[in-house]
């Protein structure tokens, strides 16, 4: 059963990276950011974890489901793995350290950094606001924040960024980061901290959410810089974090 759910899991995985490329990307003018087109087509995938992860909460089935992957996943464990506390943060960090060693993406520096923080900020009070009204019980019983997975849902808000930015580069890329994130909610499952509707609900939403920060990309850009944002040299943009324990705020300076 255990390795029927690993499979599971990195279905979802595999298959919102290969179904990316079906995006389609909008070019503004020629100085302008490059920014996803919106196609009711791209909230399926987004849509059926998160659908999944809901349903998840009240099905007997699939509660009976997560009962016997935790069942078996617990019998297994020796002891705790906690990469999960940084791989989250690996796909979205991967997209500045490509563009540091000179592989450049789709948007210029101050662009992607906008998209990522309007990600960060959909992404993190979504999974916040739904934790404060869930209350769903984690497995091994620490809390009643379970769902859903915050570190699944940073990680896949990374994927789908790096996704975007330099899938014109190479598959890939996006493949890579896709594949960090399922292992994210693999270890998450495996850490007995999160059901799998908890994970499938955290991808659906980590997906969305860049998605989102692509399509609102050009109002919140002309919003923040105006019709010169060319122009503008430099840029300071203050994130917040949340890594299923910690509160924060991260600052970002583009020069």
């Amino acid at each position: 059963m255990f390795y029927k759910t690993i499979s599971l899991v990195l279905l979802f995985g595999v298959f919102s990276a290969t179904a990316q490329k079906t995006d389609s990307i909008a070019s503004i003018d020629s100085t302008a950011s490059h920014n996803l087109k919106f196609n009711y087509k791209q909230l399926i995938i987004p849509g059926v974890l998160i659908g999944y992860g809901v349903i998840g909460l009240e099905s007997d089935q699939l509660l009976s489901f997560n009962s016997q992957i935790n069942k078996e996943v617990t019998e297994d464990i020796d002891q705790k793995i906690t990469i999960d506390d940084f791989s989250q943060y690996a796909p979205a960090a991967s997209v500045y350290a490509l563009n540091a060693f000179g592989v450049k993406g789709k948007n210029n520096m101050r662009d992607r950094s906008v998209i990522f923080v309007t990600s960060y900020v959909i992404m993190a009070s979504t999974v916040l606001g739904l934790k404060s009204i869930v209350h769903e019980d984690r497995p091994d019983g620490s809390s009643n924040n379970s769902f859903p997975s915050g570190h699944t849902a940073t990680a896949f808000a990374g994927a789908e960024f790096l996704w975007q930015e330099y899938k014109d580069k190479s598959i890939w890329y996006g493949i890579a980061g896709y594949a960090v994130a399922t292992g994210t909610g693999l270890f998450r499952i495996y850490n007995n901290r999160h059901w799998l509707t908890d994970v499938a609900a955290g991808a659906g939403i980590g997906i969305l959410s860049t998605k989102i920060a692509y399509w609102m990309n050009p109002y919140i850009t002309k919003k923040l810089f105006g019709k010169s944002a060319s122009e503008h040299n430099s840029t300071s943009m203050i994130a917040p974090f949340y890594n299923g324990q910690q509160y924060g705020l991260s600052y970002v300076k583009v020069f």
